[in-house]
């Protein structure tokens, strides 16, 4: 192996088939380029499928289970209140924190709020004050004489998709800025670099993706030709000992319907609230036995995790049946809903495996899984044309021996431990 620097690029959301198109058909050659040199290979997600699970897990090498974060929300530990986990909540440490060298880490979802480290970190979404999403905070002033954008500002495309795209690319530039100026001024051993503007794309614009004559189809390219511009720059920097991997957190494809889950529970009498208040965590009611969370995580109501639990232990096991059961059989226009039902065991491993759900639940291709309480009807149709997909992520590698083992079966976190690998053996050669 290679004694020379780290180099990851990520591609938030961005699915294996188009990234191979995208390389093969000339639109990003500098990609091409890559993987004509080393490989690409189809990988999986995390379960669940979603960014804050899949990059603590690529940043870490491990399962939610060892790192602690399972989805977007959680709730407070015994009580129904909703809370946001974020970088404090990461149990397990990063590469760059186990790594001696100095590192660059710009835009990686779900590092918010920052920590001290040896070297710079912009942090990626869900960063809310630039403050607090900078290390070291000198650097501060010179991001926001960039115009530097933490996020898209999606609100946008529910108003106006072409000030939607202006502010895509805005925040594109910004974080290319970015990387140009903290190349060259810290020294460093490990540099990451993610993209998380594709991901907005693909959920607003994946139709305009699959169709060819769609009014944005060539503006939506266009991101891509610029952020390959970005990979030629960045490999044409790159030392012959250097290592350089492109990757993303999971894959995309069409959405037909969102699925509110927690609507066929309360019709079935599964999930209740206090008397004369709204449908929310907060008021759920003694007669629950199960509700959900984002996107298919199925919590059972048991008594002494919750305040007000109802299920037994020894009741655990029938409810799960009588789930499993439940939405094995749900179809919609037809379709069966779900195509794999996967309970906490099978998951999740490590010391805080009992704090993930108890099952989760996946989709069949089409169907987006939602935990919404206060959903009027089971389906429904939102703004977004694209949703996340599980088994078909990507990694890309200018050495083949880093792909090696690598195959469908993989996930993001075989490709995080072998990151960790990866900068722990150069640091053992210093």
């Amino acid at each position: 192996m290679a004694k020379g620097r780290t180099v990851i690029i990520g591609l938030d959301g961005v699915p294996y088939e188009m990234i191979m198109k995208l390389a093969a058909s000339g639109a990003m050659p500098n990609l091409q380029k890559v993987i004509e040199s080393g490989g690409a290979r189809q990988i999986r997600s995390t379960v669940p499928d979603i960014s804050s699970v899949a990059w603590s897990s690529i940043i870490t090498g491990c399962d939610a289970g060892t790192h602690g974060v399972f989805g977007f929300t959680d709730l407070v530990r015994g009580t129904y209140q909703i809370r946001f986990p974020n970088f404090t909540d990461l149990k397990a440490p990063t590469f760059w924190e186990k790594c001696s060298g100095p590192s660059v880490i710009i835009n990686v979802p779900s590092t918010y709020p920052v920590r001290a480290m040896n070297g710079v970190h912009v942090s990626g979404f869900i960063s809310i004050e630039m403050a607090k999403a900078v290390y070291p905070p000198t650097l501060v002033s010179r991001l926001q004489q960039m115009d530097y954008r933490l996020d898209v500002d999606s609100q946008k495309a529910h108003s106006d998709m072409r000030l939607f795209l202006d502010d895509v690319q805005a925040t594109l530039r910004s974080n290319v800025m970015a990387y140009q100026y903290l190349w060259d001024h810290p020294s460093w051993r490990n540099f990451m670099l993610v993209f998380t503007t594709t991901d907005r794309l693909l959920h607003f614009l994946w139709d305009a993706w699959e169709d060819e004559t769609h009014i944005y189809h060539v503006a939506f390219v266009d991101h891509f030709r610029a952020i390959d511009r970005v990979i030629g720059e960045i490999s044409g920097r790159l030392g012959s000992d250097d290592n350089l991997l492109l990757l993303s957190d999971h894959g995309f494809e069409r959405l037909d319907k969102d699925i509110y889950l927690n609507r066929l529970l309360i019709d079935k009498g599964l999930l209740q609230f206090e008397p004369g208040k709204e449908a929310a965590p907060i008021n759920i009611a003694t007669g629950t036995q199960a509700f959900v969370l984002d996107p298919g995580r199925i919590y059972i109501h048991l008594q002494g995790r919750y305040p007000k639990g109802s299920v037994r232990v020894e009741e655990k096991e029938a409810v799960i049946g009588r789930l499993t059961e439940l939405f094995g059989a749900l179809e919609v226009d037809g379709r069966k809903v779900i195509k794999g039902i996967r309970r906490r065991e099978d998951v999740y491993t490590g010391p805080y495996a009992n704090d993930g759900p108890d099952v989760v639940l996946m989709a069949n291709p089409g169907f987006n899984l939602k935990g919404a309480m206060a959903a009027p009807s089971l389906a429904g149709c939102g703004v977004f044309s694209g949703m996340h997909s599980y088994a078909n992520a990507f990694v890309v590698s200018q050495r083949e021996d880093v792909l090696a083992g690598f195959d469908k079966e993989s996930s993001v976190i075989d490709v995080g431990a072998a990151i960790g690998n990866l900068v722990m053996y150069k640091a053992d050669q210093q």
